[in-house]
């Protein structure tokens, strides 16, 4: 009798303190965590999480999970700065990160027509896209985020398709170092290579990709 006494108090204060799962990313996404802080997604990056360039909310769907949980992640830690997102990732917990990551990667991404390195760029922005500028040691941007900017993993998100607005201003983040929570500096340097002309072409050419 005991016994069944404490599996029932287990299970009753089980479910009073049920962990979040994994299909309760839609729900983060769309209604917000726990938390008062944890602001729904959905409010930023819209329903189909293509988010709104104009004011700098960044497309996320289909992103890789994990590339996405670092970056909550790491505005949680600080050491991604945002006044937005940072307030919200606070108040995310792990379990919440994790489910709600999953959900973004599990929306549909843009189609993005294969580009190979053995075409001929048109424009600055494609030269750089697909051939880089060796002569300043600028790898071609496909070489890491994959044919067509579609990303490569968590440590290389999807370029195309993602809006002109976030991407020139990240790329001048990079510039001046009020963004790093990259590996080894890895854009930093690229950014810092790079003339404000660059940076404004090849952000159009990725998000000319995918509409």
């Amino acid at each position: 009798m005991r016994s069944f006494k404490y599996l029932m108090c287990s299970g009753l204060l089980a479910a009073a303190i049920s962990p979040v799962m994994a299909d309760d990313g839609e729900k983060i996404y769309t209604k917000g965590g726990d938390q008062p802080g944890a602001l729904a997604c959905i409010t930023c990056h819209m329903a189909d999480g293509k988010g709104m360039d104009a004011g700098g909310f960044p497309n996320i769907a289909g992103y890789s999970a994990g590339y996405l949980a670092k970056q909550v992640h790491d505005f949680k830690k600080g050491t991604r700065q945002n006044p937005i997102m940072m307030p919200i990732a606070t108040a995310l917990t792990e379990a919440e990160i994790d489910a709600v990551s999953k959900y973004m990667a599990s929306l549909d991404k843009p189609e993005v027509p294969e580009i190979t390195r053995a075409k001929t760029p048109e424009g600055l922005g494609e030269k750089l896209a697909i051939r880089g500028d060796w002569s300043r040691s600028i790898p071609e941007c496909v070489a890491c985020h994959g044919p067509s900017g579609v990303g490569v993993g968590e440590a290389f998100p999807p370029l195309a398709g993602q809006g002109s607005n976030y991407l020139a201003t990240q790329l001048r983040a990079w510039q001046q170092g009020t963004r790093k929570n990259d590996q080894n500096d890895l854009m930093g340097h690229i950014a810092r290579s790079l003339t404000e002309e660059e940076i404004t072409a090849v952000a159009a050419y990725f998000a000319g990709l995918g509409k």
